[in-house]
């Protein structure tokens, strides 16, 4: 499985300001930025992003994705 893929799995599933993703085809990390975001907790946030990718992480394509999950106010407090 290639970044490019999941992402076109995430945003499929939901609307991204920002959505950088990188890994090693098996282990991944992702920057989820959206306004689906906002008053979730960060549990809710992750269980919100692994819907769009259940499907290929019950079939063992996907094995490993590690992300933060940011509302676009709390990135742009980030970033500075």
């Amino acid at each position: 499985m290639n970044p490019e893929h999941i992402k076109e799995l995430i945003l499929a599933g939901m609307a991204c300001d920002y959505l950088d993703l990188d890994g090693d085809g098996q282990h991944f990390q992702a920057i989820v930025v959206s306004r689906e975001f906002a008053g979730l907790n960060r549990v809710q946030r992750h269980q919100h992003v692994y819907k769009m990718l259940k499907e290929k992480l019950a079939t063992g394509e996907l094995h490993a994705l590690s992300f933060k999950t940011l509302t676009p106010e709390e990135w742009s407090a980030q970033r500075g």
